[in-house]
């Protein structure tokens, strides 16, 4: 199992003894690389899907590292209540700073697209601490639920601190006008599902450089809670933060995104997971001010 650290990070009370489980960390393209060769079959397809036999509610038994699935107290996603969730006084605005010109591939898991960074894409603060963009992806539908409800589709922008912490920023979409991050990538997505459609494999595309400003990030409201990745492995020890505000996304986008996906991954959108005592948080500058 591979954890990350969440100790000594200015976390809530709420939740700071679930913290302190988290007992150690490895770098995250150490947790990246070992997950994804872990969700593979002898290089060939995804272990797990989200369908049958292999789908959500079986991941925990299908490899021994997938425990976590099954047994994990601080899974993810989650349903969030907004009547439930509690004011977070010490939280702060989320600090992001994105507007950086960097290398990236876009990468067709089988399971999910995801966009990998070379280099310095971005960070964002926590608490006093930089966590730097690595890695996003995207699933469809919305992994996290408010108030029940699943939206079209979610982004993860998946951030490392140095000391090896995890956090990622979940954004949520809705049907409507084209994401004008996606419309930039527009033809590196059908270029990727051409590779896809001619191996059936996992595949790769070069975007080259591009602007990490197209990333939408403003939101005055955000929910913070601890949870753990959303595939396996189901790493735990993971914080979140769902952004309050919800953006907008074309049909025809997320056909792109799902067209290089196998089929029992086509809704890549985990059930949402039990809370198990812990509380949300959420930041509303509205409130705070």
């Amino acid at each position: 199992m591979f954890y990350n650290t969440i100790q000594g990070t200015n976390l809530s009370p709420l939740y700071s003894s679930m913290a302190t489980q988290v007992v150690s960390f490895f770098s995250i393209s150490t947790i990246f690389f070992l997950a994804t060769c872990a969700s593979f079959v002898n290089g060939g397809g995804p272990q797990f899907t989200y369908v049958g036999q292999t789908g959500p509610n079986k991941w925990g038994s299908l490899n021994s590292t997938f425990s976590a699935c099954s047994k994990g107290k601080l899974q993810s996603p989650v349903n969030i209540v907004k009547s439930k969730c509690v004011t977070g006084r010490h939280l702060e605005p989320l600090d992001i700073e994105y507007n950086v010109v960097v290398n990236a591939t876009l990468v067709d898991n089988l399971f999910n697209v995801a966009m990998n960074y070379d280099g310095n894409a971005g960070a964002f603060r926590l608490n006093g601490k930089n966590y730097s963009l690595v890695q996003m992806h995207w699933h469809s539908p919305s992994e996290h639920q408010i108030d029940g409800k699943r939206l079209d589709a979610e982004l993860h922008l998946v951030h490392k601190a140095v000391d090896g912490e995890i956090s990622v920023i979940a954004v949520l979409y809705r049907y409507g006008h084209p994401d004008p991050l996606l419309s930039k990538i527009q033809s590196k997505l059908e270029q990727l599902n051409a590779v896809h459609s001619s191996s059936n494999k996992q595949a790769q595309v070069t975007i080259g450089t591009i602007t990490t400003k197209q990333i939408r990030k403003h939101s005055r409201k955000y929910y913070r809670y601890v949870g753990s990745f959303s595939t396996p492995p189901c790493t735990e020890g993971v914080i979140w933060n769902i952004l309050g505000k919800v953006r907008s996304i074309s049909r025809e986008q997320v056909k792109e995104l799902k067209a290089p996906l196998i089929f029992g991954c086509k809704r890549n959108a985990r059930p949402a997971q039990p809370l198990n005592g812990r509380k949300i948080e959420m930041y509303d500058d509205v409130m705070t001010h």
